[in-house]
């Protein structure tokens, strides 16, 4: 149903199958049944054996994760199944495993050191080998948690007891917290970068999207504690607080909205901005901090006069009716009232930088409005591609890469050839994804590549909603 191996496999690995019997051992079956019938004589086809497993684990793509193994969450789930139910129809669940057609639905395999599983499902690579040994895939859990546990597993060579159905079976027992789910592995296949609205942790998870949340909400002054990357109490206070603050309560803090997304981005990308009124303004102020300061407050809603650089009437009751809204002073006769002193311009700072930071996150929430339109029509590409690929995807690349420059549009064909890998080379080096022809990852699509194309498209067509209107998608 789902994955072993995941950062080799290619094909889909959990596809209803069985491995045909290599012919020299169907004439040792027949031989076998011919001259040795009384070895069968006392045996139980039903008795416990031993045998010898190459293990891997899957897990259950969800929308929303940082990293794919194959760059996005459809080819994840071409790989690894729907990740809901078995090939029996059993709901995924810890103690589940994938096995050869050979073994029934129900039989029981003990892996010592790992736990009891039940199988209930397939794979297309799920086989016994010509080596003997049997291939098992171990379902260990969803989203970036279950990614980062089944890339930790690896491959295990491990001799287990095999338990058919109808004989004396153990109960299952399979304990998931106790393999690693370590968080390092996703790293390779980070698609979604530092953008939080490409991603969607929920209380309870662990993974990369957890901890870009965390440093995000440190970063804005509202996460005291260490970078984790689980998702507990601690976070959601922090994200709660933060909602508040700008304007967010009714954002959930158990998980990561768009909107919050969007504007706990925008509000890190404001930290090192310049404060708007820098110096105390007053009669006895230069006529740059009185300008700043009618700058400000016209922008806030406050100040209607010039900006003349003259501290006037009009100006005291702008500075006044602002710290009257804010709870500063009460009245033109306290002390303070209609100047600009240390509290009253953390406040204009406080409510400068809310406003900008709100107008900074209706423009990340239209991008990400774009990118989601353009991956609902299939205008993105949604995986990671290589040399030897073929099919849509591979033609999708092709056009986005003609569309640069980069691609002949008349030889545009699906195959990812040496005219496909030239031509992504070329985009790389181009835009600085690479330095030379040897780096990592030259010439295939891999995050950063996949990444840049993505951005690129995003953009062009967020330019031609901005002059043309949402009507023009």
């Amino acid at each position: 149903m789902m994955t072993g191996k995941m950062h080799i496999h290619r094909t889909p690995l959990h596809r209803p199958c069985r491995a045909p019997v290599p012919l020299h051992i169907r004439v040792l079956l027949v031989l076998i049944s011919v001259f040795a019938p009384v070895m069968a004589v006392g045996v139980s086809k039903n008795a416990a054996h031993e045998q010898e497993f190459i293990i891997t684990a899957y897990y259950s793509p969800v929308p929303g994760q940082c990293c794919y193994v194959m760059g996005g969450l459809q080819a994840d789930k071409v790989l690894n199944g729907n990740g809901v139910r078995g090939a029996d129809g059993t709901e995924v669940h810890p103690g589940m495993i994938a096995a050869p057609a050979s073994y029934a639905f129900g039989t029981v395999v003990v892996l010592p050191g790992v736990g009891r599983f039940t199988v209930h499902d397939r794979g297309g690579a799920i086989q016994e080998l010509d080596s003997g040994a049997h291939r098992l895939d171990i379902w260990v859990g969803y989203g970036e948690e279950g990614l980062a546990r089944a890339l930790a597993f690896g491959v295990q060579h491990i001799r287990g007891t095999v338990y058919p159905v109808g004989g004396n079976q153990p109960k299952e027992k399979f304990v998931m917290e106790n393999l690693p789910a370590v968080i390092a592995r996703l790293r390779p296949f980070q698609v979604a970068g530092n953008s939080l609205l490409s991603v969607t942790p929920r209380s309870g998870e662990q993974g990369l999207s957890v901890e870009l949340l965390q440093r995000s909400l440190k970063d804005a002054g509202y996460f005291s504690q260490r970078v984790t990357g689980k998702f507990g109490s601690t976070t959601a206070e922090a994200l709660r607080a933060f909602n508040d603050a700008f304007g967010l309560s009714n954002e959930p803090s158990d998980r990561l909205s768009e909107k919050s997304a969007a504007t706990l981005t925008a509000a890190v990308q404001r930290i090192a901005a310049r404060p708007p009124v820098q110096k105390a303004v007053d009669k006895t102020a230069s006529a740059q901090a009185i300008r700043s300061a009618q700058r400000t407050l016209r922008f806030l809603g406050f100040y209607s006069g010039r900006t003349n650089g003259t501290y006037d009437d009009n100006l005291f009751d702008a500075i006044l009716r602002f710290q009257q809204k804010k709870g500063l002073v009460g009245s033109a006769e306290n002390a303070g009232a209609g100047r600009i002193g240390p509290l009253t311009r953390g406040k204009l700072t406080e409510s400068w930088d809310r406003r900008i930071v709100a107008a900074m996150a209706r423009r990340l929430l239209a991008l990400h409005r774009v990118e989601t339109v353009l991956d609902e029509r299939g205008k993105n590409v949604a995986r990671f591609l290589e040399t030897g690929d073929n099919g849509d995807q591979v033609a999708l690349l092709q056009r986005l890469l003609s569309d640069r420059g980069f691609f002949p549009s008349e030889k545009i064909n699906g195959n990812y050839g040496a005219l496909t890998q030239s031509a992504v080379l070329k985009y790389q080096m181009a835009r600085k994804l690479i330095t030379s022809e040897s780096d990592a990852g030259a010439g295939q699509v891999g995050p950063l590549t996949l990444r840049a194309l993505r951005s690129e498209e995003r953009k062009e067509l967020y330019l031609l909603v901005r002059s043309e209107g949402w009507r023009a998608l």
